[in-house]
Formats: structure tokens, C-alpha cells, sequence
């Protein structure tokens, strides 16, 4: 006999959970409790949504769900934010959150609304625990949450529930589902057909190759093929972006689209690899000919009709490159050189060479960190341009929100991908802005003891949103706010700060930033409207 609090404890410990996030409050104290007694940490967070993104950061190192903890009430309506970021960006998470039993919910009314029904449009499931079914709804909620697209799953444990002790079924013995490659069929054999017969092949790689580890079979189809890659920004880093068949990250740069979109236009074959369109803007609604040949390997049906592809294969998509390149002989590709011209025409349009401004702040924190640094970035105008100007060598090498694009995300991001692996070395990016949304995480980045360099773009306004309201002829309007010494913040949590203005003062930062064992703030100086053209 286990309590059901134990019981869902242990199933997540079991699905490879050894971290979890959350604020306490009454209603929880047993989940956390019994997470802590099988072995998972729990790490005190200053607000839910950022428990939320550090339980995303440990995820994008072992592969389990996230586990966020929200007590009830104000607790899981904070956490409504990072749970619909989890939907959307596609992260396995359980999210835990207590209520009280239905006999007092009847009665009582106080921080009472029904959580349940309240995160149900944004989450794949969202169950209510009662007496006797924490084992089962403990194993539907793992499986929910990971399979397929994976995404966050409430489980509302009632606290009578918590603590009553039931017996703790078998767990079911499910062994991993086999990679499921396309049927072999006219359709098959139509595919590999448009790929021998290509000239000039291209492939677009989305989250889904992350979620389901195939990023090796990415880069060899690429490679032995001589196909040129597109990414959207989750997926970059599936193939090495120094690799010269990478063409970068597109979705949200309108100046990176304008060379990236005829080039998909030019293509007789074009293969998308897990490609979910979620992450990108509206040039990216059907983009290429109705009659294109298009083949799509993808992990769940076609329900967003952002895009329509002429040959259509759901299931695993390394085993559906595996199928389609059967026999394929390697042999030049794209004779008139136009791939290779659309790399090296953004590569001068993302220029990294100027004196000081936002694209020599990654140009140099590129320079100056380890090639294997994982690399987390907020919204804002700074994440378009790091995104096109960072590369990254490996799969997961750039966190950020891609998809609901919320602010925030940075800083819990990199806490928890830190916490996760601590030898690993991990850099913030992020706006003023956003980092005033949520300043009290550096309390716990000092509490954790945690050493990272925090590189703050300082402009003194929301800068994407400035932009445009100046792009659309409207009036400056709630947009800019005073400046934040950053540097005396961040000394007077636990960490240490600077001021830089140039190239030299940041390749010093960071230097003297990888040495600490705190965090490091370093405030990045580039003036109001320093974003103009750049993307």
C-alpha cells in the first residue's frame, strides 16, 4: 500500500524525472514531499511560470517531462502561461497542483475555481485525482505527455487523496514504441522516384526530429545526399550550422526569408523532416506551388493546414528518411551554385563584424564561449537577431520560446538546463525588459550556486514592439522606461555585475565569468532603436 501522493511520485521518478519546480503552498505539501522522499530534488523557484521553464531546461538534457509543482488558487493561474508555452513549443511536462476534496468544494469557496476545466485548452489532458486512481491516471499522464507531440498534462490531486493510502497497481510493462517507417506502396516508390530525379533538393527540419532524437539521421541524409538544410530556430543545430549545406534558421527574420523563400520555391524536391509550423510567421503559409513535389515526414496528422504537401508519411521520421533514401545515390546537387550563394548573401546581411551593437554582442560571446555552450535567449528583437547570427553544433545548443515567443523564458530556462548538467557550459541572453519581468530568479540562481554569464541587451525599451509601432506610423507608446542599474542588482543578490560598452569589455566579462561560481551580470550597452534593419 502506497499513498497516491507516493504512488505519482514514483511513477515520475520511474519515467526519469529526478527534478522538480514549484512554490509551496498547502495543498501540496504531500506531492512534494513524496517527489523528495523518491529521490527527485526540489528547487524553490520565485514564480511559477519560470518553475515551469526550469523544468523545461532539465527536460532538454534527459529527455523526461518537466515537472512543475503550483499549489491551488493563484498558484496554478500563474503557471497558465508557461503550461500553454509547454503546448505550443511542443515540451513534455506534469504539472502538479493540489484542491480540496469535493465535499468541502461544495462549502467552501475561498481561491476555489476549477482547475481543471481552467488549463484544459491548454494541455493536452487535465485529470482530477481522487481516492484510488492516482496509479492509473499517474501512467496516462506520462503517456499523454510523451507521446506523439509531446506537450503538459494536469494532474489536480485532491488532498484527501494525497495522503489515503491505495493499492499501487502493477505499472504497465511498456517497452519503447518501435520507430514506424512509411509503408511500403505506390507512394514510397513515387517519393524515392522525385528524389533520384532532383536537382536541386532541399529539406526543412522542425522540432519534431528533436523530440524524437533523430537529428543524426538528419544530418547524414543531408550530408551523404548533398542536400541543403533550413531549420526552423528549434531545430537548429540538427545539422553543425558550420556545416556548408546549413542555411540557418528561418520563421520569424523577414530580411532571412526574403533569400530563404524563393530558394523554396526554386526547389524540385523538397523533404520536410518533422517540420511543425508553428514556429513560424505568416510568409510561411503555403509556400511553395500547389503542384510542388513535396514529401512530408511528420509525427502526427496534418490538422493546421498552414501547409499542404503532395506526399504525406506520419510516424518516425528517421525511419522515413531512412526509407526514402533506399538505394539513392549521391551524386552534385543545386549545378548553378544557388544554395550555396543564398549562405553567403546571409551571411553578409547578418553582418557580425561591426565595431559594437547587438550583432557584435553575439558575435563576440560566440567567440569568447566554449563551442559546446548551450545557449538560452528571450523575445524580443535580440532573439531574432541571435538567432540568425548564433551558431550552434548540436541539437538543443539555443533555448527560447519559438512558438508562444513569451518573455521570460531565459533566465528559468538556463537554471534549469545548468541544474541539470553543471559542467556544462550555459549562457543567458536576454532583453532589459525581460529580465525586469522576472529579477527575483537571480535569488535563485544564488541560492543554487550556480555560475553562468547573463548578457543584458540594454536599450532602455521594448524594442520589437518600438519598431514597429514606428513601422506602422503610430505614436511611441508605452514602450520605453528608465534605466536599471544591473550591475548593483545583481551584487546585491549574490552575484556579480558590470557595465560594457565595447568588444574588448565583453570578451572580458565573459572570461572573468566562466571562472565564477555565481552568476554574473553583464550589461551590454546599445542604445535606443539599435535594431533598425537588422532583421
Amino acid at each position: 500500500m502506497a499513498t497516491s501522493a507516493e504512488i505519482i511520485a514514483q511513477r515520475l521518478y520511474d519515467a526519469g524525472c529526478r527534478h522538480a519546480f514549484g512554490i509551496p503552498g498547502g495543498e501540496v505539501l504531500a506531492l512534494m514531499a513524496a517527489l523528495e522522499r523518491v529521490g527527485m530534488r526540489v528547487v524553490l523557484a520565485k514564480h511559477e511560470n519560470s518553475a515551469g521553464f526550469m523544468a523545461e531546461g532539465v527536460h532538454h538534457h534527459d529527455g523526461a517531462p518537466g515537472i512543475l509543482v503550483a499549489t491551488i488558487g493563484p498558484g496554478i493561474a500563474n503557471a497558465a502561461n508557461v503550461v500553454a508555452n509547454a503546448l505550443q513549443d511542443r515540451v513534455p511536462m506534469i504539472v502538479l497542483t493540489g484542491s480540496v476534496p469535493d465535499v468541502e468544494g461544495h462549502t467552501y469557496t475561498h481561491q476555489i475555481f476549477d482547475q481543471v476545466r481552467f488549463l484544459e485548452p491548454v494541455t493536452k489532458a487535465a485529470f482530477r485525482v481522487v481516492q484510488g486512481t492516482a496509479s492509473v491516471l499517474a501512467d496516462k499522464a506520462v503517456a499523454i505527455a510523451t507521446q506523439d507531440r509531446p506537450g503538459p498534462v494536469l494532474l489536480d490531486v485532491a488532498m484527501d487523496a494525497q495522503d489515503a493510502e491505495q493499492p499501487d497497481a502493477a505499472q504497465p510493462n511498456r517497452a519503447p514504441l518501435a520507430p514506424m517507417a512509411p509503408a511500403a506502396g505506390d507512394d514510397l516508390e513515387t517519393a524515392r522516384r522525385w528524389l533520384a530525379e532532383a536537382e536541386r533538393p532541399l529539406m526543412i527540419a522542425g522540432v519534431d526530429v528533436l523530440n524524437q532524437g533523430c537529428a543524426a539521421e538528419v544530418a547524414g541524409f543531408c550530408r551523404d545526399l548533398d542536400v541543403p538544410l533550413i531549420t526552423t530556430y528549434k531545430a537548429k543545430g540538427v545539422l553543425p550550422e558550420d556545416d556548408e549545406l546549413a542555411l540557418g534558421a528561418a520563421g520569424l527574420s523577414p530580411k532571412a526569408d526574403r533569400h530563404l523563400l524563393p530558394l523554396v520555391g526554386m526547389s524540385d524536391c523538397l523533404v520536410l523532416a518533422g517540420y511543425d509550423p508553428i514556429e513560424m510567421r505568416q510568409g510561411w503559409r503555403d509556400p511553395w506551388d500547389g503542384d510542388a513535389r513535396v514529401i512530408e515526414f511528420s509525427a502526427a496528422a496534418n490538422t493546421h493546414y498552414v501547409h499542404q504537401a503532395a506526399l504525406n508519411f506520419i510516424g518516425d521520421v528517421g525511419a522515413g528518411l531512412a526509407a526514402l533514401r533506399r538505394d539513392a545515390a549521391a551524386r552534385p546537387r543545386w549545378a548553378n551554385g544557388e544554395a550555396a550563394g543564398v549562405r553567403e548573401t546571409l551571411r553578409g546581411d547578418f553582418a557580425r563584424d561591426e565595431d559594437w551593437g547587438p550583432a557584435a554582442v553575439v558575435d563576440e560571446s560566440r567567440r569568447a564561449l566554449p563551442r559546446e555552450t548551450v545557449a538560452t535567449v528571450d523575445t524580443g528583437a535580440h532573439r531574432i537577431l541571435l538567432s540568425q547570427i548564433w551558431n550552434c553544433f548540436e541539437p538543443r545548443g539555443l533555448l527560447q520560446s519559438s512558438a508562444l515567443c513569451t518573455m521570460g523564458c531565459a533566465l528559468p530556462l538556463a537554471i534549469g538546463r545548468k541544474l541539470a548538467e553543471p559542467s556544462r557550459p550555459v549562457a543567458v541572453f536576454v532583453g532589459d525588459a525581460g529580465l525586469e519581468m522576472f529579477l527575483g530568479e537571480l535569488a535563485t540562481l544564488r541560492d543554487l550556486q550556480l555560475g553562468l554569464p547573463i548578457v543584458v541587451f540594454v536599450d532602455e525599451s521594448l524594442g520589437l514592439i518600438e519598431l514597429k509601432q514606428r513601422g506602422s506610423q503610430m505614436p511611441n507608446l508605452a514602450v520605453d522606461f528608465g534605466g536599471t542599474d544591473f550591475p548593483a542588482v545583481a551584487e546585491a543578490l549574490g552575484g556579480a555585475g558590470c557595465w560594457v560598452e565595447d568588444r574588448a569589455g565583453l570578451a572580458k566579462a565573459l572570461e572573468a565569468a566562466l571562472a565564477r561560481d555565481t552568476f554574473t551580470l553583464i550589461a551590454a550597452v546599445i542604445g535606443r532603436q539599435a535594431y533598425d534593419g537588422r532583421f
